[in-house]
């Protein structure tokens, strides 16, 4: 079973971080991240917005009414009485 903990600690101050460990970890190999929670939020707001306008062009239009008329019969097939 994978267990993970999640928890903000702030420094002492003397910028040494001191963190309890649960018993189940004592002598495991673990990783940690550090990270600031403002330097988190600042990198998520500046994610540019994609719209399905960015992908116009991305396949063919030979590609695109091949798909168009697979989930077309995949929708007449749904429809059907059985």
């Amino acid at each position: 079973m994978c267990v993970m903990v999640q928890t903000s600690v702030p420094p002492t101050s003397n910028n040494i971080l001191v963190l309890p460990l649960p018993e189940q970890y004592r002598g495991k190999d673990i990783e940690v991240i550090i990270y600031s929670k403002d330097e988190l939020i600042s990198a998520v707001q500046r994610k540019p917005t994609v719209t399905m306008a960015d992908f116009i062009g991305t396949i063919s239009n030979e590609d695109a009414a091949s798909l168009r008329s697979h989930t077309e019969n995949a929708r007449r097939e749904w429809e059907r009485d059985f």
